[in-house]
């Protein structure tokens, strides 16, 4: 596949390959095709969901090697405004509600090995690029507190399951990368 743009976001680890393609987009024409090349392997769910968000087109990835190349077309409606989840909570307010025994369900979208390593106990975990399809592992009443790394992912989580019919869903900023609560590791 042809690009206009090549973007080498190789080595970085999330939000960075979003954040870099998100300041590449800005100096690409309409209708002309962006490659970005990532090495994080949560990358692929995060740059098609970010996509669908903002009106790009998400064309597709290929896989060489270590390196996924994420094709977006940029959208021709210069009025493509990415959205945010409106209901968003501090890490101090999740680490308050946890400490008060609420009952609250907390989801991580991290991929499976971020989650592994280090999570805040009892986390339910079902990465991003798996949410559609586990959507249903889900209780729509629960009080759901979603968390990722930074809040980019854990966003675009929220607003999924508010699409799917989910009220009671917070977006926890910054997230994982300034947690400083009880966390547990997997075994």
């Amino acid at each position: 596949m042809k690009a206009n743009v090549t973007l080498d976001a190789k080595g970085l680890a999330c939000p960075m390959p979003i954040v870099k393609t998100k300041k590449a987009m800005n100096d690409v024409e309409p209708g002309q095709v962006l490659e970005v090349q990532a090495t994080d392997k949560g990358s692929k769910a995060d740059i098609q969901a970010w996509a669908e968000r903002t009106g790009h087109q998400y064309l597709g990835t290929i896989e060489e090697g270590d390196v996924l190349k994420h094709f977006l077309r940029k959208s021709s409606n210069d009025e493509a405004i990415e959205k945010k989840h409106p209901h968003v909570a501090s890490n101090e307010d999740l680490t308050a509600k946890l400490d008060a025994n609420e009952d609250i369900v907390v989801l991580d979208v991290r991929e499976e090995a971020e989650y592994a390593f280090n999570h805040i106990p009892n986390a339910v975990n079902i990465p991003l690029g798996e949410l559609e399809a586990r959507v249903s592992e889900l209780n729509k009443d629960a009080h759901i507190f979603v968390v990722c790394r930074t809040g980019s992912r854990s966003d675009l989580a929220s607003q999924t399951l508010t699409e799917k019919g989910f009220t009671n869903v917070i977006n926890v900023v910054p997230g994982m990368s300034q947690w400083s609560g009880n966390t547990t590791s997997t075994n």
